[in-house]
């Protein structure tokens, strides 16, 4: 089988049932049987329509396998038969199809690979909707799930896919002439499922997602045949993000553009150097990743040191068809000293348009960043400086006292080695001072001619010059890599905070609150703050509060023996600073208490600040989809409930009407005999019409949570038979042995959990039904056995639910309440309820009853 070709798949796609991907199936096999080709008819849904069945004439069909299930005959795709034939065609109509019991697979799409495995082509068809990516996104268009499926993977991999388009309008057009439902089927149709709005977006996804895959071939064909240079087959617009104030800008006019054609799409790309040191700040990136996200665009970061090629690579690698840059906010000097990013992407981009934006920072209104606050201490500053003023002077008396030496060569070697300690002390100005103060010193007091400002000699004079030069520009590397590595320390231990903060957020009871524990501690804060409000003009309120622990309490409240010394410990010699209020968004804000922070500090913590932000927000999506889940459940309730009292309630009241409407009319003139069996109907309704109350009650109390059991020790031989006084005699069988322990629980409650479960096994099952009971470890087990029809493992979940009758229970037989209030009542009462198959055939409902009342 290893040498045997892959057959190809072909899948017509549709919007919607009857746009005709069936009629388009069989009409391309036509032509391929025209053409000598083989031929077969797997499987084609024909759903009665006239002009698709008499596509199938002159057409080899392969017989379908039957099955009888539940009483009925069912037809399906005999993938056996197919493989016997061996064609080089099969048409196998709905992909998405669950299979009959007993195939090969549950799911015709799996026996359309095996086809495929076996070297043969197939031809098949799928609605839009069907697609397992889309299915959320149609039953949020329709209001209908989709229980059949296929996944996205599997149509993928087809060799060919052709979407049957068709008009919202003309689809309606043809539902209404009755070309695709029975006439009396119509009018329900196209004022549910087929709406306009419904057929629109549903024709829209399965366009875009036609348009997808296309994109996907015409990527795959330009790897295949190494074509680099850009097909702009799509609107693609890449814009180039430096993190300063004119990004909002570019991105603002690159979304536009893209919005002109259908499918374009917005790609924001931000360069951060090798180095990872001269970066913008985290929080304007953060704040433009979002605005990118809610122009429905995608943020990309990308490592370079050549940030023009990283951004053209970038453009041809998504096939880009523009690129918009900013005008450089560098100045007119830097631009004479190097042509700038944004005149090497014009000069590269080749075929693909490059739009220069203008901005109001342009042209050497740079976007200033906050000055930097100095990493050395006033200590190391005034030594330096003082080295800088007196190193020199002093350095040349002593030289001065060494007449004997060649003074101007060691004095320039000197003054050099001084001028780089003063760089290593205090930094650059210092050292700038100490390298003038060297070179003058060095003139006037040991080139010849001594004690003047004048040189004879040429060489003295560039030695001179470059004593100087090289101690400016040592001095200056030395500033560099000091100030270097204060950033990359700075850096590290920032981004140590972000990683610690957005862990916090992750999980925990108070993710908010343990991110801005995390930001207090790394900071040395004694309070931070997050303060949101609802409206620009409303006040602001705390959400999340971070604390510093009291001075010399540890965490479990013991004294620590260094007061204040924890990672957390704000310094106590001296009164706090004012509070500092960090604004993030404008919602939302953090209020810092116990020292001023510096700059780079404020935008740590507005980095943090969106964290909190994110968290919030996500917390508060929580909550409106916890409401909008309960909102929907109590509407499906409500629903439920009007239609039993329009129905189930009404059926016995009208029978009660009838037989009391009788009585009073007829009287006397009613025979003994007549006249009893209308009370005895009264009296039955009446009794059905409790039954349907209390249901009403017990769930409607369920619903509201106010269920508390009362607990104490009962034996379960005493409550069964309680619990079986409405079932009929001789229609259940018993076996509680009486030595069973005693089981703490409500006795009321379990006795009416019984009662609906054994008389849902009597209708349901069929007579005669047994009642067991038993102890494992620790619970009770009572099982409850019925040897009626069943029920599938996949309906089994849906028989607790309120109002559900399973397969075709007939209404007016009760509301579909019994099993719902029963599970509710055991698991109050700390139990389970469950549903097993009966081994032979049935269904055994399962109660497990802790000894020790386990709810409680």
């Amino acid at each position: 089988m290893d040498d045997v070709r892959r057959g190809r798949l072909r899948v017509y796609l549709g919007a919607a049932p009857g746009v005709g991907k069936t009629y388009a199936m069989l009409d391309e096999a036509r032509r391929r049987v025209e053409r000598g080709t083989d031929v077969v008819v797997a499987l084609v849904e024909t759903h009665g329509r006239a002009g698709t069945a008499a596509l199938l004439d002159g057409l080899e069909v392969v017989p379908r396998r039957t099955v009888e299930h539940r009483g009925t005959t069912l037809t399906d795709l005999d993938v056996d038969a197919v493989l016997a034939r061996h064609p080089e065609i099969a048409l196998v109509d709905e992909l998405a199809h669950t299979n009959a019991p007993g195939g090969r697979h549950a799911k015709r799409w799996e026996d359309v690979e095996d086809l495929l495995a076996a070297g043969i082509d197939v031809v098949t068809t799928v609605n839009v909707q069907h697609l397992e990516s889309l299915n959320d996104v149609a039953r949020a268009i329709t209001g209908v799930r989709q229980q059949e499926t296929v996944p996205d993977a599997v149509v993928r991999r087809a060799d060919q896919i052709e979407l049957v388009d068709m008009s919202p309008e003309a689809l309606r057009r043809r539902l209404a002439h009755g070309n695709v439902y029975a006439a009396e089927t119509v009018d329900a149709a196209l004022t549910q499922y087929f709406r306009v709005g419904n057929l629109t977006a549903l024709r829209e996804l399965a366009l875009l997602w036609t348009a997808d895959r296309v994109d996907d071939a015409l990527e795959a064909y330009r790897t295949a045949h190494g074509i680099s240079d850009p097909w702009p087959a799509r609107e693609r617009v890449v814009v180039a993000v430096t993190g300063g104030p004119e990004t909002e800008t570019l991105l603002r006019r690159g979304a536009r553009i893209a919005a002109q054609s259908a499918g374009g799409q917005l790609l924001a790309v931000h360069v951060l150097r090798g180095d990872g040191l001269r970066g913008a700040p985290p929080d304007a990136l953060a704040r433009q990743r979002l605005l990118v996200e809610q122009l429905g665009g995608t943020w990309h970061t990308v490592v370079a040191d050549d940030v023009a090629a990283a951004v053209l690579e970038v453009a041809r690698g998504v096939n880009a068809s523009r690129i918009v840059l900013g005008v450089t906010r560098r100045s007119r000097l830097a631009q004479a000293l190097s042509p700038g990013v944004g005149t090497e992407v014009i000069r590269d981009a080749g075929d693909i348009d490059v739009l220069v934006v203008t901005h109001p920072h342009a042209g050497g209104r740079r976007f200033r960043r906050p000055p930097r606050r100095g990493t050395l201490t006033g200590r190391r500053r005034l030594l330096g400086w003082g080295l800088a003023v007196a190193g020199p002077p002093a350095l040349a008396l002593a030289l001065d006292a060494a007449t004997t030496w060649d003074t101007l060569s060691i004095a320039l070697m000197l003054f050099l080695a001084l001028t780089v300690g003063v760089a290593l002390v205090a930094g650059l100005v210092p050292a700038l001072v100490a390298a003038a103060l060297g070179g003058a010193l060095s003139n006037v007091l040991f080139a010849p001619p001594v004690g003047t400002w004048s040189i004879t000699e040429p060489r003295n004079a560039l030695a001179i010059v470059v004593l100087v030069a090289v101690a400016v520009g040592v001095s200056a590397v030395v500033d560099l890599a000091a100030r270097r590595t204060a950033e990359a320390a700075r850096a590290r231990a920032e981004a140590d905070t972000l990683a610690a903060t957005a862990a916090a957020s992750l999980g925990g009871e108070d993710p908010a609150g343990a991110a801005l524990e995390a930001l207090r501690e790394a900071l040395r804060l004694r309070r931070v703050v997050a303060q949101r409000r609802a409206a620009p003009a409303a006040p602001w309120v705390d959400v999340a509060t971070a604390h510093a622990p009291a001075a010399g309490a540890a965490p479990g409240g013991a004294l620590d023996a260094a007061p204040g010394a924890g990672p957390g410990a704000v310094p106590h010699d001296g009164p706090d600073d004012g509070p500092t209020e960090v604004p993030v968004t404008d919602a939302l804000r953090l209020v810092l208490t116990g020292r001023t922070p510096p700059p780079h500090e404020v935008r740590l913590a507005r980095a943090v600040g969106l964290q909190v932000e994110a968290v919030l927000e996500r917390d508060a999506l929580r909550v409106e989809a916890g409401t909008a889940r309960a909102e929907r459940e109590r509407g499906a309730m409500r629903t439920a409930l009007l239609a039993a009292v329009s129905h189930d309630l009404r059926t016995p009241l009208a029978a009660i009407k009838a037989s009391v409407s009788a009585l009073r009319s007829l009287g006397d003139a009613i025979p003994a005999d007549e006249r009893t069996a209308l009370l005895g109907d009264a009296e039955h309704n009446a009794d059905r019409l409790q039954h349907l109350v209390d249901d009403l009650l017990d769930m409607s109390r369920l619903d509201a949570g106010v269920v508390v059991p009362r607990r104490a020790p009962v034996a379960l031989d005493e409550v069964v038979p309680a619990a079986l006084a409405g079932v009929p005699e001789g229609a259940v069988d018993v076996d509680v042995p009486e030595d069973l322990p005693l089981v703490t629980v409500d006795a009321a409650l379990l006795e009416r959990a019984l009662a609906n479960v054994v008389e849902n096994a009597v209708r349901y099952g069929g007579a005669p039904v047994r009642v067991s009971a038993g102890q494992v470890d620790d619970v009770v087990v009572v099982r409850v056995v019925d040897h009626g029809p069943g029920v599938p493992d996949d309906r089994k979940a849906a028989m607790f639910t309120a109002f559900q009758r399973l397969d075709d229970a007939p209404r007016g037989h009760g509301l579909g309440l019994g099993l719902a209030v029963a599970r509710g009542f055991v698991t109050a009462d700390g139990g389970t309820l469950d549903a097993e198959d009966t081994p032979g055939g049935g269904l055994t409902m399962v109660l497990t009853i802790p000894l020790d009342g386990g709810g409680a």
